[in-house]
């Protein structure tokens, strides 16, 4: 289960790329677990390092800036998180820490992986998410309120579904969330059970 994220304040590291891919989130060679954790050092290893495999830091790297090397948040272009399905990818973010992550638009997949694992993947137009680039302050994510604030004052709203919005408030993934209706499942199979008492004969083994 996940951190609840309800506001977020940090100084979002820019990123504004097009197309970066899940195999630049996190490559396969740095997939060493099958588990969420353990990863995070792989996280972007193919520009975060010098070599490939090594672990020198590449000063050019916007996650090796002391500024950003511990944000929370990232800003990023079009189409973020496409290519594979690699859950991977959202658990390496995670793992490092990054709460949120603001593109101009993502990968179906990917944006379903990061609200399961507590990210949230919040849509802006491009010159909104460049005038936060230039303003280099700390950004304020407020998601009851589905906004994101400069400390000028400036904010821009973003959309996000119910569910999405419910799972990253309460920390919880698709099974957390099921659950919740446990009562009114279990009522719903009993009355289930009188009316079609067939479809539950395995029962009696």
């Amino acid at each position: 289960m996940a951190e609840p994220l309800t506001t977020l304040t940090a100084l979002p590291a820019p990123m504004i790329r097009d197309n970066v891919d899940t195999d630049q989130i996190i490559p396969s060679r740095e997939m060493t677990s099958t588990g969420k954790t353990g990863i995070a050092d792989g996280l972007f290893a193919g520009q975060r390092y010098t070599k490939i495999g090594g672990r020198k830091p590449n000063p050019d790297f916007v996650l090796n800036r002391p500024e950003h090397a511990e944000t929370q948040i990232l800003l990023g272009g079009r189409n973020f998180g496409c290519g594979s399905s690699r859950e991977h990818a959202v658990w390496a973010l995670a793992e490092y820490g990054i709460r949120a992550i603001i593109a101009e638009s993502f990968a179906p997949i990917f944006a379903g992986n990061c609200v399961r694992n507590g990210v949230l993947p919040a849509a802006l137009e491009r010159d909104d998410i460049k005038a936060i680039a230039a303003a280099d302050a700390p950004v304020t994510i407020d998601l009851p309120a589905q906004t994101i604030t400069l400390p000028d004052g400036r904010s821009w709203a973003f959309d996000i579904g119910e569910e999405a919005k419910a799972m990253l408030l309460e920390g919880l993934d698709a099974i957390d969330l099921t659950l919740k209706n446990a009562e009114d499942i279990a009522i719903w199979q009993a009355a289930d059970r009188k009316a079609r008492p067939w479809i539950y004969l395995g029962d009696r083994a």
